[in-house]
């Protein structure tokens, strides 16, 4: 069987942007179905904070590869055989927390790159080749140049070591964790503080020199979005699946707790009637 592409990949080779539907609570194999059709192109399985099972890790993975939609887990910090097992079981992606140095990044992505590019153990046949791959050595490169590498920027130090960080063979993307960098910062939250738009300039500029992509994650306001999206921002995490509920469920309970009750309009239609025979 053909390996499954990583479209998510492909689509920011090409200078494109990237959407992410991050997933905290849906356990459903539905959810990259409902993420290729609201318009995203990878799923973020987040098993840094959200509560998964390595068992619903994998059955999201597979359920993600006939969609087009690229399954990428972000694992807990330093959690590398957390990170190769979603590997072994049909991500196509792996996003690494809190990663400060060049020399984390380097040691992330040789775990998840098969030999000579690095240290992946093979685990049998993947996930992603339908559990029918090629000769061992055929796959393992084919794989290797398929797999998206995404360290999180997340402190004041990641951002001062991002040219060295970017110059690391095997990262992909560095993704700046804009939540946890403000808390850093002790700016808390200000997502459009000089801080943090200092922050993106610097990761940009190393990512533009090494040939890496700009990611960015926990800005979900239109005004910084689209800053840092035109800073060159093209791995783009737009919002989890909380967030997508709770905006759509207000948006609909808004509008019919405006709308007036039929039993009260029908009840001071009475009245009027009454005072006006009165």
């Amino acid at each position: 069987m053909p390996l499954v592409p990583n479209t998510t990949k492909r689509r920011m080779v090409a200078g494109e942007v990237a959407l992410g539907f991050g997933v905290h609570h849906l356990r459903s194999a539905s959810a990259p179905s409902l993420a290729a059709a609201s318009g995203h192109h990878w799923l973020f399985i987040d098993n840094e904070h959200g509560s998964f099972s390595v068992h619903e890790v994998a059955e999201l993975c597979i359920a993600a590869l006939p969609t087009g939609v690229t399954p990428i887990v972000r694992a807990c910090a330093n959690a590398i055989d957390e990170a190769t097992r979603a590997l072994d079981n049909g991500a196509l992606g792996i996003v690494m927390p809190h990663v400060d140095t060049a020399k984390e990044a380097r040691r992330i992505a040789e775990a998840f790159h098969y030999p000579p590019q690095g240290s992946r153990s093979w685990g049998g046949p993947p996930a992603i080749y339908g559990y029918r791959p090629p000769a061992m050595a055929e796959a393992q490169q084919a794989i290797n140049d398929e797999i998206l590498t995404v360290v999180m920027i997340e402190s004041p130090e990641a951002v001062k070591n991002a040219e060295d960080i970017a110059e690391v063979a095997g990262v992909d993307v560095l993704l700046i964790g804009t939540s946890d960098l403000s808390s850093e910062l002790g700016i808390a939250g200000q997502m459009g503080h000089a801080k943090i738009i200092d922050a993106y300039a610097t990761v940009a500029a190393a990512c533009r020199k090494h040939g890496k992509v700009l990611g960015m994650g926990g800005v979900y306001d239109e005004e910084n979005a689209s800053r840092y999206v035109g800073m060159g921002a093209r791995f783009v995490l737009t919002g989890s699946d909380h967030n997508y509920m709770l905006m759509g469920a207000n948006t609909r309970s808004s509008f019919f707790t405006g709308l007036p009750a039929v039993g009260a309009a029908a009840g001071s239609k009475k009245k009027k009637a009454k005072k006006a025979k009165g």
